[in-house]
């Protein structure tokens, strides 16, 4: 179910998953009808950016954020909800579409994106602190190998987990200013990114669609009433 770059495939995909989000809209609670209303605005806006890397990547991202997040206690922190959010998916990807994208069309991204050290948040505050200690690499190539080992046991939860990993990584590079518009230094990761987002964001929010049932917990923007 994945998208395509620049001039896409099947355009207008967000507006076939809204028909089909609007035809089964009232099988669904009403934080979860946000949800994906607010998903599905940001992944439209997305397909509209064909000439714009960067800005595609930002609006994909919004539109990834707008599915899954949500108020969360202290006990709780971003990585276990990405990880509760993609376990809950892949069990309900019983055609496995999150899988194939990650394992067989875009296997190639996937690995340049866990083998890129500019994704890699020890990488970068080990440049801030001028740590020489090269502690950094012994956790990057720690990272690798549990990567890799998710590759060969075809772990598509832990998968995810990692690849988002990285991609939250350049989501801040970008939002916080840490990169230069449309910068030849960066253009490779911005555009697997990309290649990534709009591969995977559609077909989770397919699943978000079909499978009303997914608990994802309360928004932390609810729609408030004036």
């Amino acid at each position: 179910m994945a998208s395509t770059s620049g001039n896409d495939e099947r355009p207008g995909i967000a507006e076939s998953l809204r028909a089909r989000f609007h035809d089964g809209a009232d099988r669904h609670p009403e934080p979860y009808r946000v949800r994906l209303h607010r998903a599905l605005s940001w992944l439209g806006r997305a397909e509209r950016e064909a000439e714009d890397p960067d800005a595609r990547f930002i609006f994909l991202w919004i539109a990834f954020n707008a599915a899954y997040a949500h108020e969360f206690g202290d006990e709780q922190d971003e990585r276990s909800l990405l990880q509760a959010f993609f376990a809950r998916l892949v069990e309900a990807d019983t055609a496995g579409c999150l899988h194939a994208v990650l394992f067989e069309r875009y296997s190639g991204p996937v690995r340049t994106l866990i083998d890129n050290r500019y994704v890699f948040a020890p990488f970068w505050r080990a440049m801030r602190d001028h740590d020489g200690s090269g502690r950094w690499e012994e956790r990057f190539n720690r990272a690798r190998q549990a990567a890799m080992r998710s590759v060969l046991e075809r772990d598509t939860v832990r998968l995810l987990c990692i690849v988002f990993d990285r991609l939250y990584v350049l989501r801040c590079q970008l939002v916080h200013g840490g990169a230069t518009w449309n910068s030849r230094v960066n253009r490779a990761q911005v555009q697997d990114g990309v290649r990534l987002l709009e591969s995977l964001v559609p077909p989770m929010l397919g699943l978000m669609i079909e499978h009303p049932g997914l608990e994802l917990g309360a928004i932390a923007y609810p729609v408030v009433s004036r």
